[in-house]
């Protein structure tokens, strides 16, 4: 087990910083997009992740590499998801 926590190590050593947070970044998209897919929505918890999601594609901007205009499409295509899901569910948008 110490083996391969080393490996891993090494694996996210070699990575670019930007590459390992743009991954982390698709990993909050996709747990809000879970969130507001629940039946039924889970609107607070996908805000959540939501707003996880933006403060770091928003704050880390093109430091985040090729994956910058996809990170900022992807966050404009979950909060328009996230206020047409919570406007059909009448809780509006937050």
């Amino acid at each position: 087990m110490v083996e391969e926590m080393r490996r891993l190590e090494e694996q996210l050593l070699a990575a670019p910083a930007a590459d390992v947070v743009a991954n982390h970044c698709y990993g909050m998209f996709e747990l809000g997009a879970l969130h507001l897919g629940a039946r039924p929505p889970r609107l607070s918890e996908a805000r959540v992740a939501i707003d996880a999601f933006a403060a770091v594609v928003e704050a880390l901007g093109e430091r985040l590499g090729e994956a910058a205009p996809t990170l900022r499409e992807a966050l404009a295509n979950i909060r328009l998801a996230y206020v047409q899901i919570a406007e059909a569910a009448g809780g509006g948008p937050a």
